[in-house]
């Protein structure tokens, strides 16, 4: 699955296994190498124009940060979103975003309102072109937008670096064709209340936001997960009914050789000059005495 758009930019001043690192992260982050995805160092030296070593060592780093794990006589694949990292991030995420609406909803200015129904123009346009990627894009420039308006450098920092490990389940919730009017409407709802500076009820819509997009991806990592456990179990039973079908017919077999045999001991068995019985046809030959 080596077709992906990730390129690696040498124009960073970093020695080449960061810069080689910082590429597949970003890959993996915005969902270009896909969990469950096999990293093959052959295919992605060639494809970034480097040697083995630096992607070695890359995958050694991505390992150490949960996004690639190393299974023994496979080799290494992009980490699968779990349930509890999901839950571990919203949780941080959901305690920050209550706390930037309060500061935007005090501190947004004209001009902050102005690019945030922009940002809104933006995204429901990204929503009817269907690309995940624009709409994650857009999506997150509308809630950066409100981090910004709170004036606040330190939370708006520690938004940032939790945004790139948010990008991962922004896209998982926007894969759902389903859920992609509700989030327009749920930011409709938090520019509303930003308009009018009511706090209780931008704070309940950045809630239901947040809440809305934990329920969804979990929904869609049980059913991945159920998908795989019925392809298993599929491949199971077929497994066994061919196994099964191979006793039957080792079992008819056996049975027809058994029967030819009886039934040719039967018309070739005669009785040697010496008066012991021999078998006269076929691979036996005839004992004389």
């Amino acid at each position: 699955m080596m077709d992906n758009n990730f390129k690696v930019n040498m124009n960073e001043y970093l020695p080449l296994r960061d810069v080689v690192f910082n590429t597949l992260r970003q890959a993996i982050l915005k969902g270009e190498l896909a969990p469950g995805e096999r990293l093959m160092e052959i295919q992605l030296a060639e494809k970034l124009g480097v040697s083995r070593t630096p992607i070695r060592e890359a995958i050694r780093k991505l390992e150490l940060e949960g996004l690639v794990l190393m299974i023994p006589r496979k080799g290494a694949e992009v980490a699968k979103i779990s349930e509890k990292s999901l839950r571990d991030v919203l949780e941080v995420r959901r305690s920050l975003e209550e706390l930037a609406i309060e500061l935007a909803c005090e501190r947004m200015e004209a001009e902050d309102l102005r690019r945030l129904e922009q940002c809104q123009e933006n995204f429901c346009r990204a929503i009817r072109s269907g690309s995940p990627m624009e709409m994650a894009e857009s999506d997150e420039a509308f809630h950066d937008v409100i981090y910004q308006s709170t004036g606040n450098e330190k939370l708006v920092q520690m938004l940032n670096n939790l945004r790139e490990q948010m990008y991962r389940y922004r896209l998982e919730y926007i894969k759902d064709a389903d859920k992609r009017q509700v989030l327009m409407v749920e930011h409709e709802h938090i520019l509303s209340a930003l308009k009018v500076r009511n706090l209780a009820e931008a704070r309940m819509a950045a809630r239901e936001h947040i809440d809305n997009q934990e329920i969804t991806i979990l929904k869609n990592l049980k059913e991945q997960e159920n998908d795989v456990q019925r392809k298993v179990s599929g491949r199971r039973k077929m497994f066994f009914l061919s196994a099964g079908e191979g006793k039957i017919w080792k079992r008819r077999i056996l049975r027809s050789v058994i029967w030819q045999g009886k039934s040719s001991l039967k018309k070739s068995t005669g009785t040697s000059a010496a008066g012991t019985t021999v078998m006269t046809s076929g691979r036996w030959q005839s004992i004389w005495a």
